[in-house]
């Protein structure tokens, strides 16, 4: 992962971006700006958007560098940052602002529904085309392994809300790859 000599280790790179060498900060950023733009367009569908937000969370990153006590994983502390800065950006932004459905109750068919044929970014695109705040409650839990406790705090919500937003994330899904299935069954009939 460290391929420069200079940067042969996690704890190198770190005292080096510590220092301000302007190589090291390059190599993190070119070691992780690709798993961390992935996360901001799985908050942000908007690639330009995500791109900005992945930007600025790098800037938070040597920003609060000093702050990091090496306790964990050093990507972990970097993916909360990156995290919590899509999720500022989704709560500042008026027309990003995130839609928590709370007293709307929907029923969902229950279709019979099989996801061991379904490829990981075909899943990916139906949780992408969630409504906003299922899809942000969807990835802060299933994908990014926060508590709903977590969630709540972060979106400033209850942690009620937190848990009946994937829920319903959850039953649209089924909903959505129950649908998809019968549309390729249809087809090959």
């Amino acid at each position: 992962m460290f391929s420069r000599t200079n940067f042969s280790d996690e704890p190198t790179l770190i005292k080096a971006c510590l220092k301000g060498d302007r190589s090291a900060q390059r190599h993190l950023y070119d070691v992780y700006s690709g798993k961390f733009l992935a996360i901001c367009i799985r908050y942000l569908k908007n690639r330009e958007h995500a791109e900005d937000v992945m930007i600025e969370s790098f800037m938070k990153i040597f920003e609060k560098l000093p702050q990091y006590q090496a306790k964990g994983s050093f990507e972990g502390w970097m993916k909360r940052i990156v995290v919590t800065q899509a999720l500022m950006t989704l709560r500042s932004n008026r027309h990003l602002m995130m839609e928590v459905h709370v007293e709307e109750d929907v029923e969902y068919e229950h279709h019979h529904y099989e996801t061991k044929h379904l490829e990981a970014q075909d899943l990916m695109e139906l949780v992408e085309s969630l409504p906003v705040g299922y899809r942000t409650v969807f990835n802060l839990y299933a994908i990014e392994g926060y508590a709903h406790q977590e969630i709540a705090e972060l979106l400033g919500i209850s942690e009620s809300t937190s848990k009946s937003q994937l829920n319903r994330a959850r039953n649209v899904l089924k909903e959505k790859i129950a649908t998809q299935q019968l549309k390729e069954r249809r087809i090959n009939g």
